[in-house]
């Protein structure tokens, strides 16, 4: 039968929009991305994810800077723009389960929302984003997320139509023992190395879907793999480990290196240069002065008495956890404290971590006793969208061999901003050290723990190595600006068509893009 409209189905847990709190961290800005690209592009895209009513996480401290964490309210805006387009019931537990299906749409691209009315158990487990108090609170969360998808689709597409159904990381992979669609399934892995790969009990799989797995813990990676056509790794040193972990699926690993939506991330007027083809140093330099401006009135609402003028304005934010190594910005931030340096953090951690959670208190501590640190504690798509196309030099840490891939410095590079980074990711895929960003430490491509002797031996020679590296970086701004511009001219240049999200999906769905790449 011919396909009368080809559709790419994306399924995910996480999932970024620039209004809502449906999101956590890199994943829900990456799927947002592409869905914000698949609509420019005309792809008829699907993303099918879940509505948290109390979103993910925010923070109070208290007298002593410890984190109190809160649940977020969704704004009016972002509830005004759903629309409700289908209500079912599934069983769970042997129980039916009420769900709406809430849907935001853009041109070809749809966002269908599942939001679990009743009864008020299974309502209360999709409440929040990645907080669960028990595994079999977890269980039955993205069971019942697979169980809404698979309901959905049968109601509302036509499995003829569909051509791709995306799996975006291991929890969505139960969506397969749900829906038997042979030969559509892909998986996406974004879990670097051996960790973060959940599983989950036999037994509880056993209840719900009626298969009694060999295993008595069931890696949902495994299954993924096992079911689907195709599996894909997010850059090229990601793919390189996971064959190392998964030889067994070799014939079906590959790799697609993310990137982001230049529209949704670079500034308008440093765009409007960049398109009209005339695009110089002196045009960086009057941007860079411009968005300066605009940051310091942003680091104001968190510091009133904060000036960037003539500063070196240096950022580390993203996700807090300790594989990314919040504790060297620490460490400069302190050694280098009577520098005119402006250090901005940002990120926040999950509220059962408690090792993120105590970075979020030194951080705080910080803010509160350097004049020349800012800490964004609440950071978000919004907040990221100002500081990443507004400092001079992003910090990019995370310990070799724990990042699948990154994209912080691709969206800085797209508005004419370095990074200092390591050699992890797929920094390795776009920075040229001293020609469009530098480089530190090593390349580690076998599992390392953070708390052996070999992380601490690793750690302190890649810091003295990042000290000196971003002592020098300093140096060429203030005493050789000509080179710190080219510099970021050529991040710009190097990265912008490569980093591209049409690029993303034009190698997902090379058979789906309708209009002419230029």
């Amino acid at each position: 039968m011919v396909k009368d409209d080809p559709i790419a189905i994306s399924i995910t847990p996480d999932f970024a929009l620039d209004i809502g709190y449906t999101y956590a961290g890199g994943l829900g800005v990456l799927e947002g991305d592409k869905f914000y690209a698949a609509e420019k592009l005309g792809i008829n895209y699907i993303v099918l994810t879940i509505f948290y009513r109390y979103g993910y996480v925010d923070y109070d401290f208290n007298s002593d800077g410890t984190p109190i964490p809160r649940p977020q309210q969704q704004p009016k805006e972002f509830i005004d723009s759903l629309v409700s387009e289908d209500r079912f019931k599934i069983s769970i537990r042997g129980i039916d389960v009420d769900v709406e299906a809430l849907v935001y749409k853009r041109g070809s691209a749809k966002a269908v929302f599942f939001n679990v009315l009743s009864p008020e158990w299974a309502s209360k487990l999709m409440e929040r984003i990645y907080i669960e108090n028990s595994v079999e609170e977890k269980f039955y969360k993205y069971t019942l997320f697979a169980k809404a998808s698979a309901e959905y689709i049968r109601r509302n597409i036509r499995l003829e139509d569909v051509e791709y159904i995306d799996l975006q990381e291991a929890y969505t992979a139960l969506l397969p023992l749900q829906l038997k669609i042979p030969g559509k399934y892909r998986l996406v892995i974004h879990t670097a190395g051996i960790w973060g790969h959940p599983s989950f009990p036999r037994d509880l799989l056993a209840l719900e879907y009626g298969y009694r797995f060999i295993e008595p813990e069931v890696l949902l990676t495994e299954i993924g793999l096992a079911v689907s056509k195709q599996a894909f790794t997010v850059s090229a040193k990601h793919y390189d480990v996971m064959l190392k972990i998964f030889p067994h699926f070799s014939e079906k690993l590959t790799y697609v290196t993310n990137g982001v939506n230049v529209d949704r991330w670079m500034r308008d007027d440093l765009q409007s240069i960049y398109e009209s083809f005339r695009l110089s140093i002196g045009d960086i330099a009057r941007v860079k002065e411009n968005a300066k401006k605009e940051l310091e009135k942003f680091l104001q609402q968190y510091k009133k008495d904060i000036v960037l003028d003539d500063k070196f304005v240096v950022a580390w934010p993203r996700r807090i956890v300790e594989y990314k190594r919040p504790w060297m910005v620490i460490r400069l931030a302190k050694e280098l404290k009577n520098m005119p340096i402006v250090f901005v953090l940002g990120g926040k951690a999950h509220p059962y971590d408690p090792i993120g959670l105590e970075y979020m208190k030194l951080f705080r501590r910080l803010h509160n006793e350097l004049p020349n640190v800012v800490y964004i504690h609440d950071y978000d798509v919004p907040k990221a969208k100002v500081i990443l196309s507004s400092i001079d030099l992003l910090l990019f840490t995370p310990f070799s061999g724990w990042e699948s891939c990154g994209t912080s410095y691709m969206k800085t590079a797209i508005n004419a901003i370095p990074t200092l980074a390591s050699r992890d990711g797929a920094t390795l895929e776009f920075i040229v050290d001293g020609v469009n960003g530098w480089l530190f430490g090593e390349d580690i491509r076998e599992p390392v723990e953070l708390q052996s002797q070999r992380a601490s031996e690793v750690n302190e020679k890649e810091y003295a190595e990042f000290k000196e590296k971003f002592l020098s970086i300093y140096r060429i701004f203030r005493e050789d600006p000509e080179r710190y511009y080219t510099i970021s001219l050529s991040a710009l240049r190097s990265f912008i068509a490569r980093a591209s999200m049409v690029r993303v999906l034009k190698e997902y769905y090379p058979d789906l893009i309708r209009l002419p790449i230029v």
